[in-house]
């Protein structure tokens, strides 16, 4: 997910997305001890998009927005 469409969602909508990565965090990480994973550079990738929704709520709950 791009930084600039993240930005672009109301604050329940990041939570909610928020929700749902980590949701399919903890599903990929039972599929790697399962064994079932194959592609595993998912995992960064949802771990980053975490991180990036995380920053812009931070962001936007001190009143810091860049453009």
């Amino acid at each position: 997910m791009k930084i600039k469409d993240i930005r672009n969602l109301s604050s329940d909508e990041l939570h909610s997305k928020k929700s749902e990565f980590k949701k399919e965090l903890f599903n990929l990480r039972c599929q790697i001890v399962l064994g079932k994973m194959e592609n595993l550079a998912r995992v960064r990738t949802i771990k980053r998009d975490v991180a990036k929704i995380e920053t812009i709520i931070k962001e936007s709950l001190s009143g810091k927005q860049n453009p």
